[in-house]
């Protein structure tokens, strides 16, 4: 899964990412509107991650996403 399909299933994601990351409230998330660059951005304000890591967290969590469907 790759940040364009992310962006268009943003909606059936909402929750997983909200499962990833608690800390996010429903506003914050409404903002990004799916949009991955400004979810990474909001990784970073709320975890004080560094935007390599940020990335590199968003990456690893499509990956596992994309693992556990292949599984289904």
């Amino acid at each position: 899964m790759n940040k364009d399909i992310f962006e268009g299933k943003w909606k059936e994601m909402r929750g997983q990412v909200k499962e990833w990351w608690g800390d996010l409230t429903d506003d914050e998330l409404d903002k990004t509107g799916g949009k991955a660059e400004q979810l990474v951005g909001l990784l970073q304000q709320k975890y004080g991650y560094t935007k390599e890591y940020a990335e590199t967290e968003f990456e690893r969590r499509l990956k596992q996403a994309k693992e556990a469907v292949k599984q289904i």
